[in-house]
């Protein structure tokens, strides 16, 4: 005698039990925490090397707008907008005035505390604060105290 389709006896395994899934969550969770925290030292690294790179390309834009102008001017928004002088070449940055990679605005002062004779540009790092971990355009021994 035929048993009928829906017969228990022939129900087939279909999906996955409760268990599989739980070790499969624990492997990826396993997996996760071995893999992010060697990412993220990544990251920061990637983060501090694009500060440097913005600070050299910003750089480049304030020394044109220097032999333009024949000063450097008074704040990063004037690479981007005319202060209304006919020598202005500008804009000098195209694409506008750049954040940090922590969406922070760079920190620019002319006359410089730590460059006198020029500017000072930087980002507060990390942290968001004035401290060790500030990227700048002044080398690291020249860093003077608040």
């Amino acid at each position: 005698m035929k048993t009928p389709r829906w017969s228990p006896r022939r129900r087939r395994r279909s999906g996955f039990t409760l268990i599989e899934i739980l070790l499969v969550v624990v492997i990826i969770g396993i997996l996760a925490g071995i893999a992010l925290p060697k990412l993220s030292g990544h990251t920061r690294r990637a983060e501090i090397t694009r500060a440097r790179a913005e600070i050299e390309s910003i750089g480049t834009a304030l020394a044109q707008y220097e032999m333009d102008m024949g000063e450097f001017p008074r704040s990063l928004q004037e690479l981007v907008t005319s202060p209304g002088n006919e020598r202005w070449n500008g804009p000098y940055l195209p694409k506008g005035v750049p954040v940090d990679p922590w969406k922070r605005p760079y920190v620019y002062a002319y006359p410089g505390q730590r460059n006198p004779r020029s500017y000072d540009l930087s980002s507060l790092g990390p942290d968001g604060v004035e401290s060790a971990d500030d990227i700048g355009n002044w080398a690291a021994e020249a860093t003077v105290a608040p």
